[in-house]
């Protein structure tokens, strides 16, 4: 059981929440977990509901991650029936999370003025643990170059020094890891996967739902190219671009990768060959 050990002037809630997708505007939260300290009380509060997220889909990738489907929600409070419990419960109190800056308490504020409530953050102190995280545990070469070889760079941001370095992280990642397991963050285990092989870390460091790195595509769970934007986001990419010539022409006239135009280009190509009489 968690304890008060926080040097608190001031009530602070702990918060989680999972939801609909990542568009802090336009998704929907399906759960949300609170924990809240209180000053001079040793035994903290908490409060964890799942949320009908209304006319708002559930994306496959969302699923994927949190595994809150639709039949799961089905019967639960939308968030406009539980926010006036929700907002009793945080009260004043500073917040915290984790990512909590830039995803938790932005959806949350957005659910809040859905229904007339204003969360203020002037007066309130927020805490985002990632932050802490990432700037006690820096992320640079100069970083990798200590932890993996024990050494320092020597002309720091001198593209020679700094690509014998990034071949020396490497070979001591490499070295570091050879054995070890990778757990994600939703505890699917990846034996080993760090190794003398360049396929398998290609395989590792890379999204394979990825199709092109600017992101504006990406494959679903039946290996299809999907849009990753726009008006036609989560559709299948060749059969949109084949039934609307306009909105193919646009992508190939407009400021998008030449990676993508090419892919789109492709996918337009391969769909016309395999129905010729669509």
């Amino acid at each position: 059981m968690l304890k008060n050990t926080f040097d608190l002037k001031k009530d602070i809630v702990f918060f989680d929440i999972e939801a609909t997708g990542l568009n802090v505007v336009k998704d929907r939260i399906v759960q949300i977990a609170l924990i809240k300290f209180i000053v001079g009380q040793e035994e903290p509060e908490q409060l964890e509901m799942l949320l009908n997220p209304g006319p708002v889909m559930i994306s496959e990738e969302a699923f994927q991650v949190h595994g809150i489907s639709p039949a799961m929600v089905a019967n639960k409070p939308t968030f406009e029936m539980a926010a006036q419990q929700l907002w009793d419960f945080i009260g004043d109190a500073d917040l915290a999370g984790y990512n909590s800056d830039r995803y938790d308490i932005p959806m949350l504020m957005e659910e809040f003025a859905r229904c007339g409530f204003e969360l203020d953050l002037a007066d309130r102190k927020t805490v985002d643990v990632q932050k802490i995280f990432y700037k006690m545990e820096p992320r640079t070469l100069s970083a990798a170059y200590k932890l993996y070889c024990d050494k320092t760079i020597e002309n720091a941001h001198d593209a020679l020094a700094d690509v014998v370095a990034t071949v020396e992280v490497l070979q001591g990642q490499i070295t570091k890891y050879k054995d070890v397991d990778y757990m994600d963050g939703d505890g699917y285990t990846t034996p080993a996967p760090i190794n003398n092989d360049i396929n398998s870390l290609a395989a590792f460091t890379n999204d394979a739902r990825t199709v092109d790195v600017t992101q504006r595509l990406k494959y679903n769970k039946n290996g299809e190219i999907i849009f990753n934007f726009g008006k036609y986001i989560g559709k299948n990419a060749a059969e949109i671009l084949v039934k609307d010539k306009q909105y193919y022409n646009w992508i190939l006239n407009k400021d998008f990768s030449a990676q993508v135009k090419q892919i789109v280009k492709k996918l337009v190509k391969d769909h016309e060959q395999a129905n010729p009489n669509s």
